[in-house]
């Protein structure tokens, strides 16, 4: 499959629902399974899992589905730098679970799964009840190494010096210390190393962050402070931040100062190799792996990431368990919402087959992350991966960058192509 990137942003804003069976091999046909009634739990309700429970439902209405999730709405990280830039509110991100059990059958438990039993085929709930399942999808996002900088912690992260990369409280913390900041102070960004959840966050958030301080406190500066030599879209941001906030935003990388050494959270200082970098609000935003439930299930890697079959995302530690989004390893597909929900419903179609008795179908898979660096100059980047002897890979020719000399206009359709994806993507997940 070859397809050009201005044609996939238009085919994803035309409405991602419609055009999810065709681009993952699947048809719109449900398939009507034997015998006795199969039971898939879900674990999770993110963008890989939601759109797993929801997607097991429509291509096979006779499956009773349960997805477990302890939060009654989710709230994305997708956009929530948008709220930090003042363009979107909390409740703009945020989404319920009561459409997918109402219009599509998914039974919904508001708990948290804290075993499971690969053996017995069962998860247990903290609530204390145990419920068995033919097939299990776990999709448990991030979790974050808070050691891996001296003198950073989960409590410091909770009360002082957000990670905001679990959007929510952390995301209204960060936005509050932004707001109580002096015109003139300074805000440092520090982004892990790879990999990491969404490659581009970092960057778009420095851009909306910027865009706030420049209408509310335009003496203030931004230090991203990076435990890499290189970023995504690396470019196409510079570019913007050169024409729209000349002189405010500072990037450097790992071997150019920063690379962080440690943390003084009283003092509000970083270490690092070329010296001491005090902020006014910091933003560390730690190394990651996988979310929790994937450790205590035996189901990652010495990597702390969840190794699976890429024709199914089926576990290759314990059969029968299938783990989708941040935390599997998925070869060339990034960390990223969008890429979550490509999986979720690869992982659907390929559940429906297997409890039919037959092999998936190889999948095409598909993922785009668009960026605003301001209100009318969006950016992206789109792609199209496939199976190969060597896992998923990139389909050459397909997808691709924003181009480095697009017009205004051109930036202004790719922030609203942005607007458009994340209406759709959210309605075809939870709507």
């Amino acid at each position: 499959m070859s397809i050009s990137r201005r044609d996939f942003n238009k085919l994803l804003v035309s409405g991602v629902a419609g055009s999810a069976f065709g681009l993952f091999g699947m048809t719109g046909t449900s398939f009507a399974a034997g015998g006795a009634k199969k039971h898939v739990v879900v674990v999770g309700g993110g963008f890989g899992g939601a759109a797993t429970a929801k997607y097991l439902r429509k291509l096979d209405p006779s499956l009773a589905v349960t997805l477990i999730e302890p939060k009654a709405a989710y709230v994305t990280c997708p956009f929530s730098n948008w709220v930090l830039g003042g363009l979107k509110t909390m409740k703009d991100i945020t989404h319920t679970y009561a459409a997918l059990h109402a219009k599509h059958g998914v039974n919904v438990i508001a708990d948290r799964v804290v075993a499971v039993d690969p053996a017995k085929g069962t998860v247990k709930l903290s609530g204390g009840k145990t419920i068995g399942y033919d097939r299990l999808v776990v999709s448990p996002g991030i979790d974050f190494k808070f050691d891996a900088i001296p003198g950073y912690s989960q409590k410091i992260a909770e009360s002082k010096i957000p990670h905001a990369w679990q959007a929510g409280p952390q995301t209204l913390l960060l936005q509050r210390q932004l707001h109580a900041m002096k015109n003139g102070g300074t805000v440092v960004i520090c982004p892990p190393d790879n990999p990491f959840r969404c490659p581009p966050g970092p960057y778009e958030r420095a851009s909306l962050v910027a865009h706030y301080l420049k209408a509310n406190k335009p003496k203030s500066k931004i230090i991203i402070l990076d435990a890499k030599e290189k970023f995504s879209k690396q470019g196409l941001f510079t570019k913007g931040w050169e024409r729209l906030y000349p002189g405010m935003i500072e990037w450097r990388s790992a071997t150019g100062g920063g690379k962080v050494l440690k943390l003084d959270a009283d003092k509000m200082t970083l270490e690092t190799d070329l010296g001491a970098v005090k902020g006014d609000v910091i933003n560390i935003i730690p190394a990651q792996k996988a979310g929790k439930i994937a450790f205590d299930a035996g189901l990652t890697n010495e990597k702390g990431w969840c190794p699976i079959n890429p024709s199914s995302f089926e576990s290759t530690i314990h059969k029968g368990i299938h783990i989708v989004g941040d935390a599997c390893v998925a070869g060339a597909m990034p960390k990223s919402g969008f890429a979550a929900s490509s999986q979720g419903k690869v992982a659907a179609a390929a559940i429906v087959n297997l409890l039919r008795g037959q092999e998936p179908a190889p999948p095409s898979l598909v993922n785009t992350c668009y960026s605003l660096i301001g209100p009318k100059y969006g950016v992206s980047v789109a792609g199209v991966y496939q199976l190969s002897a060597t896992g998923i890979v990139d389909i050459p020719g397909s997808g691709g960058l924003t181009p480095a000399d697009a017009s205004d206009d051109q930036l202004e359709q790719e922030a609203l192509f942005a607007e458009g994806w994340y209406t759709n993507i959210c309605k075809d997940i939870w709507g």
